[in-house]
């Protein structure tokens, strides 16, 4: 499964999260930091769902870069 995954730049660092997983997230100091730990939330959030029987929700977001 590829789910879109948006990092934000804070004060502190880094955020992420996944449009399709609510409430999955990841803070970290650096870009690769914060890459890295998303990987690992969004595993560890299919895994959860997995375990209670809940759906797996489709990846369905897109991402997309736009010049302008």
């Amino acid at each position: 499964m590829r789910y879109a995954v948006v990092i934000e730049k804070s004060e502190n660092g880094y955020g992420a999260y996944v449009p399709d997983l609510p409430g999955c997230i990841a803070l970290g100091e650096t870009v690769s930091e914060t890459e890295k730990l998303i990987k690992e939330a969004i595993e560890f959030h299919l895994e959860g769902l997995r375990e209670e029987g809940g759906p797996i929700p489709e990846a369905l977001s897109l991402a997309e870069y736009v010049e302008v």
